[in-house]
């Protein structure tokens, strides 16, 4: 008997083990085995949204493949992308499958991705089956959240949230092709309008609640990969500043990401403040050239101090993202943006700017 307690009381501090935050030194030794990070959030430019990409009638493995070939000729070796808990409640086994070809091609051209696995930002309102034609002259005209307003609102999916999260993590746990997961993107986005009233007034606060179980979802799955939530606005050098949703993201991930859409100057304080949480660093969002956020002024920054590089798009395509924010306003119908907001090639793989390529393999190494 006493042998039997002994036994159950060691695999209860595993199973508790297995749930708790990375210490310190595993997310450092992680790092140090990973090369610099350089990427972008991808979507092929066949796809208006997460959706588009993944649903089997529309997943485009042939320009994956095209498009990722493109990536590895720049020296990028991960990309941030998009899953939907729709996807999983559809066809989870077909699911399963198309990102398990997904990664065969990401491993193909040397590229391990992170996972972003609910996102607050656009449509609130996310519908299975065929997607709509972007919206002419728009910036992500067709880009869906996860969970959608409607989920979001009631506990009662909640269970099918986590069957989602504890689904997939799972399901690739073990899987040296991924980097990493991303547990939400910009949780506490209330997209500054766009919606109306399709998002719910207690956004914030709902969402602020049900982040640490989402944590604790993927956690339970007991991944060999690191969890992160990257923060995006704010001042981080002081934790009294920091509002619920960011206390979660900074004391829960094992390793900190961050948006940063600024100019270089405003970047390094970004990084400088983060170093402080003494974990390594990914910035899975930035590079908007109307805002100065460059490649040639962040890189070299990133570089200095090996944090991870992840620009918002890589091809021109339906999400129309080489559109400014202010689209959403006044759309650009009969006339071209002075300057790409972001996206590095066109559709048919040339460079938006030449110079702008050649630096970045310049970065890389890649010359």
């Amino acid at each position: 008997m006493r042998r039997l307690i002994i036994g159950v009381c060691l695999l209860s501090v595993a199973a508790v083990a297995q749930t708790q935050r990375w210490p310190e030194k595993r997310a450092q030794d992680w790092y140090a085995n990973e090369p610099w990070l350089v990427g972008s959030d991808y979507i092929p430019a066949t796809a208006i949204n997460e959706l588009e990409m993944w649903q089997a009638d529309t997943f485009d493995p042939k320009r994956i493949d095209l498009e990722l070939g493109w990536a590895e000729g720049l020296g990028m070796n991960t990309m941030r992308v998009f899953l939907h808990d729709l996807l999983w409640q559809q066809d989870a086994a077909g699911f399963r499958k198309r990102i398990d070809e997904f990664l065969r091609i990401a491993d193909k051209h040397k590229i391990k991705p992170m996972f972003v696995l609910f996102d607050s930002c656009w449509d609130p309102a996310p519908k299975l089956g065929k997607q709509h034609e972007p919206t002419p002259g728009v910036h992500n005209s067709g880009w869906v959240q996860s969970p959608g307003a409607v989920a979001l609102k009631d506990p009662a999916q909640y269970g099918r949230l986590e069957a989602y999260v504890r689904g997939v993590v799972g399901a690739f746990a073990n899987d040296q092709r991924i980097l990493a997961w991303d547990i939400w993107n910009e949780p506490d986005n209330v997209n500054d309008g766009s919606y109306g009233k399709l998002e719910p007034p207690n956004k914030v606060e709902l969402v602020a609640a049900l982040l640490p179980k989402a944590y604790g979802w993927a956690r339970a799955a007991n991944p060999k990969q690191p969890l992160t939530s990257g923060v995006w606005g704010g001042d981080y050098s002081d934790p009294k500043k920091l509002n619920a949703t960011q206390r979660t993201q900074l004391e829960m991930s094992d390793v900190i990401s961050f948006h940063n859409y600024s100019a270089p100057d405003d970047f390094e304080k970004d990084v400088r403040q983060l170093e402080g949480f003494r974990r390594p660093l990914l910035c899975t969002e930035y590079m908007a050239r109307g805002f100065k956020s460059t490649f040639e002024g962040i890189l070299p920054i990133a570089k200095k101090y090996k944090v991870a590089a992840i620009n918002w798009g890589l091809v021109a395509g339906k999400t129309q993202t080489w559109l400014p924010w202010d689209s959403w306003k006044k759309p650009y119908v009969a006339r071209e943006p002075a300057v790409w907001h972001h996206e590095v090639f066109h559709t048919d793989g040339s460079p938006y700017r030449k110079e702008e390529v050649d630096f970045i393999r310049k970065m890389t190494g890649k010359n």
